[in-house]
């Protein structure tokens, strides 16, 4: 496996949520990891046996791993790790956690360019409309990581390996092979970047997580018409509860009234005034 700037660079972006962990579900355990969230799907009072989802920040390894350990005892036994997609703050710390538990990695084939290290991301937009963390994204690593030898396509029929009752479904936008995570029973949603409940250019919102839905974040996300038509495919799912990649978790009305809001104004609410991926 091949390192680079995406699992390497030292980002000392931080939140105050970063190191803790809530209990979404009995089998479903969300940890903020400096600025992004990563899951811990299996429940601890029935087997050290676990899922990742997403792989957070760079060199970011020992405390995702300690995490485990916290929650699934000394003998954690890691049996898959799901992508979101292949952004550096969610696959950050992957190449470190294969080296010492070489598990399959189930992504959507439309990042496998990114995930084989054929194909560089995107550089991020720092010139988008948006806040102190927009302009500072120049500095987010874009590159591609080349985790070939233990990348697998999700099943085609939806499931997903290693957590039965879920579906993944295909949400771009964001990137192009962006997927979400959905539980029927108890209608969790794992939305990946699709939307965030946090505003994250806003770099006093990042700092203190104040709770709000929002769209993907705007430096990264390359085509808005996808992304809202990923919105309008969540919001008619309609989660009772979702994690997302940035942000805290959300429920109830506060979630249900919120994506109605952004599916139904989402040029207004999401959509940035200017900056080069936005489709004029």
């Amino acid at each position: 496996m091949e390192k680079s700037k995406s699992t390497e660079a030292i980002l000392p972006m931080t939140s105050l949520k970063s190191g803790s962990g809530v209990e979404v579900a009995p089998d479903v355990y969300c940890y903020t990891n400096q600025i992004v969230n990563l899951f811990f799907i299996g429940d601890p009072n029935v087997s050290n046996d676990y899922i990742l989802v997403d792989a957070g920040m760079p060199r970011s390894a020992n405390k995702i791993l300690q995490e485990a350990e916290n929650r699934f005892g000394p003998d954690h036994n890691l049996k898959a790790i799901i992508l979101t997609h292949g952004h550096f703050d969610h696959v950050g710390s992957i190449v470190d956690i294969l080296e010492k538990y070489p598990v399959p990695v189930y992504a959507h084939p439309l990042e496998f360019s990114y995930l084989k290290g054929i194909t560089d991301y995107p550089q991020p937009d720092s010139s988008v409309e948006g806040g102190m963390v927009a302009k500072i994204s120049k500095a987010f690593p874009a590159e591609a990581i080349d985790i070939s030898a233990h990348l697998k396509e999700l099943p085609a029929d939806g499931s997903v390996p290693g957590m039965p009752g879920w579906q993944w479904i295909h949400t771009p936008g964001h990137s192009e092979g962006h997927v979400s995570l959905f539980r029927k029973a108890g209608k969790l949603l794992i939305a990946g970047d699709a939307f965030v409940t946090v505003k994250q250019d806003s770099l006093y919102k990042v700092l203190t997580q104040k709770k709000e839905v929002c769209g993907p974040p705007v430096y990264l996300t390359t085509d808005w018409r996808a992304a809202w038509e990923s919105v309008v495919k969540l919001t008619d799912l309609q989660p009772s509860i979702a994690v997302t990649g940035h942000g805290k978790p959300i429920h109830g009305s506060a979630l249900a009234e919120g994506l109605v809001d952004l599916a139904k104004n989402f040029q207004e609410k999401a959509v940035p005034s200017h900056g080069k991926f936005v489709d004029h």
